[in-house]
């Protein structure tokens, strides 16, 4: 049994180790920044910057982004099931349609309280 774990091991050291390995190469490699300043300033085309980058966004913004990824989320649950189809039978079509209907009950209380409008 532990013999079929020792691929997965190797890979995820290699996986790991990759990237470590990479950085501390290309550190060495990569010439020395002499005008830090001109690097850190922002590009707008060409332009200078008209104001601070660091703009204030409303709450609403980031409670729309939330639900966007949790109903990303809850919508990537559907390829299993779909490549399972044949296998689950009656069975997981009910239960798909159970997950279905949550989801879209979720949809409708989002939108009659008001939570989808971007104004």
């Amino acid at each position: 049994m532990p013999d079929h774990y020792i691929p997965i091991i190797v890979y995820a050291i290699l996986a790991a180790v990759f990237p470590a390995l990479t950085l501390a190469i290309l550190k060495l490699v990569r010439p020395d920044s002499t005008s830090v300043g001109a690097k850190l300033a922002p590009y707008e085309c060409g332009i200078p910057p008209e104001g601070d980058a660091r703009g204030r966004y409303a709450v609403r913004f980031y409670i729309i982004a939330i639900l966007f990824v949790i109903f990303d989320v809850e919508v990537i649950f559907l390829f299993p099931w779909a490549v399972q189809y044949g296998l689950l039978g009656l069975y997981g079509l009910v239960t798909m349609c159970v997950f279905l209907g949550i989801l879209i009950l979720g949809y409708v209380w989002l939108y009659k309280t008001g939570a989808l409008e971007w104004v």
